[in-house]
């Protein structure tokens, strides 16, 4: 009649997600990457850094497509490295 569920991997994905605790938009954020965010943030500046320099360089020899790729990886990297610096800038003030 009331058979145990033993489907708990659901269970326990959502829990594992679920840690560190976090609010709205950065549940987005994967757990791990959470955990060590200002080093996620400065990895992906520096990485946004580097994909727009070769957007740039790219440019100059008349591949649009593919400067225009780089450019946009360079510049979508730029923004959450922003969000994650801004985001364990604001957890740091808070402890």
């Amino acid at each position: 009649m009331n058979a145990p569920d033993h489907n708990t991997a659901a269970k326990h994905l959502r829990e594992w997600w679920a840690s560190p605790p976090r609010s709205g938009l950065q549940r987005l954020i994967i757990p791990w990457e959470y955990r060590h965010i200002r080093v996620f943030g400065v990895m992906r500046i520096a990485g946004g850094i580097v994909a727009a320099g070769i957007g740039a360089f790219i440019l100059s020899y008349g591949a649009y497509g593919w400067a225009a790729f780089f450019l946009g990886v360079g510049a979508a990297n730029l923004a959450v490295g922003y969000w994650e610096i801004t985001i364990a800038r604001s957890a740091a003030a808070r402890a």
